[in-house]
């Protein structure tokens, strides 16, 4: 029996991941925006208020992080709820995906913690051979 590949039934016309405009390559470049990346960390509590994630979220715009919000939320990762109430009361939660991205997160984040010396080491033999 032949099996779909995912890529096979996708929509888009440039549909290998590689391809820069790719579905993967889009996926990857969302998720490596440094905004995305201290809100998901942010929202991994539980749910979070506009103005509690303003103040958790150190250097980002109001409307950064509304923009930002907003792209997490088209992208299935974040609900948004209204209350009603005056004012309203606007909470914003990750979604089951958005959970689901916190392990890869977390993993890359120790990833980095673990191999900074190295890194700086190989700066610094780079950047005097330049």
């Amino acid at each position: 029996m032949a099996t779909t590949s995912a890529m096979q039934g996708c929509r888009h016309p440039e549909c290998d991941a590689n391809v820069i405009g790719g579905p993967g390559h889009e996926v990857l470049v969302m998720l490596s925006d440094k905004w995305v990346t201290l809100i998901v960390s942010a929202l991994a509590g539980g749910p979070r208020r506009h103005s509690e994630l303003a103040r958790t979220v150190h250097g980002a715009t109001r409307k950064m992080l509304t923009q930002t919000l907003r792209k997490l939320e088209r992208n299935g990762l974040v609900t948004r709820t209204v209350t009603p109430s005056v004012p309203p009361r606007v909470d914003y939660e990750l979604t089951r995906l958005g959970r689901s991205l916190l392990p890869h997160q977390r993993a890359l984040k120790s990833w980095a913690e673990s191999n900074i010396e190295t890194i700086y080491a190989a700066r610094e033999r780079y950047d005097a051979g330049q």
